[in-house]
């Protein structure tokens, strides 16, 4: 039988599967007088990232878009993106990669550019920038600040880092970002909206961690993953957990994933000369690892801008 990729979503479940970190009137930030908002939106789903909610609560104020984790995506889908993103209204868009400092020093001239630009934010007798930094949950907020102080003020963190969504819980005081210009930043909590557009969209936020693992399933995320991957013809999970050929079973691949990286789990069976420990394979820890094997990027530069659905 010809393994041909699933033409529709594996476990199908109702937007409301997905939990909301925040609710809505969350989003009424009690802005500075003069400020510019820094989006931030995993670079691999740029489109998904992008919370619909922030965008009305931002008004007309300037702000810059800085998708992060650059290098997990693919930089020739870059244009694809940039245009797509335009066309929403989008035209101030910075690729960077908080971890390792790249493209990060852009941001700053661009902030303050767009400031100085807007009458009604740019106030001669201010000499200071009042930045909030805003986004889905696990995108790399408290990230952008601690690189910018690294890179500007030669400091190290100001503000905790997690692998999970939800590390800040609350708004936070200031954190000096630059000296020249002065220029502050304001960490926030992630936000999702209260109810997500489709099951595909959350899916895809929860694969990039801006939804906690457990709260929609790890097996469940795992057959999405390999449901994706397949559908844009990225197989190099094969050559990494040794498979064959690509398959569209979840099953079997999570079973070579625990024989590759040795995910076992010894179980008591009861038999008729009593207890024996057996030796069998951790299927929920082969799906983690397949998981954060995607995030780490060694699955290959997947998924980002592929395409507006597909991103």
């Amino acid at each position: 039988r010809e393994n041909k990729p699933r033409a529709s979503l594996p476990a199908p479940a109702p937007s409301t599967f997905f939990p909301t970190l925040l609710p809505s009137r969350s989003l009424r930030y009690p802005f500075p007088h003069q400020c510019t908002v820094t989006l931030l939106s995993g670079t691999h789903i740029p489109l998904s990232g992008r919370n619909p909610m922030l965008q009305e609560a931002l008004g007309i104020r300037p702000h810059v878009l800085v998708l992060n984790k650059m290098d997990l995506a693919d930089p020739h889908r870059q244009p694809a993106i940039l245009e797509q993103l335009k066309q929403q209204g989008c035209s101030h868009v910075v690729f960077a990669d908080c971890q390792h400092d790249r493209n990060v020093k852009k941001i700053i001239p661009l902030v303050a550019k767009l400031v100085s630009n807007s009458p009604r934010y740019h106030r001669a007798e201010n000499t200071e920038y009042n930045i909030l930094v805003i986004g889905v949950p696990n995108v790399g907020k408290s990230s952008l600040i601690n690189s910018l102080r690294r890179l500007h003020l030669k400091k190290g963190k100001a503000t905790a880092v997690g692998g999970e969504p939800g590390i800040t819980k609350a708004v936070l005081t200031r954190i000096q970002v630059s000296e020249k210009p002065l220029m502050y930043l304001v960490d926030t909590p992630g936000v999702l909206p209260p109810r997500l557009g489709d099951v595909e969209t959350g899916m895809k936020l929860a694969l990039c961690g801006a939804i906690r693992d457990h709260l929609v399933g790890e097996d469940i995320m795992a057959d999405y993953l390999l449901y994706t991957l397949n559908k844009w013809q990225q197989f190099g999970y094969t050559q990494r957990y040794g498979l064959a050929a690509a398959c569209d079973d979840i099953e079997p691949v999570l079973k070579q994933v625990a024989l590759t990286l040795g995910r076992t789990q010894k179980v008591k069976v009861l038999t008729g000369t009593g207890n024996v420990n057996v030796t069998m394979l951790n299927y929920p820890a082969a799906a983690y690892e397949f998981l954060r094997d995607f995030r780490a990027g060694r699955l290959g530069r997947t998924l980002g801008g592929r395409s507006p659905e597909g991103a």
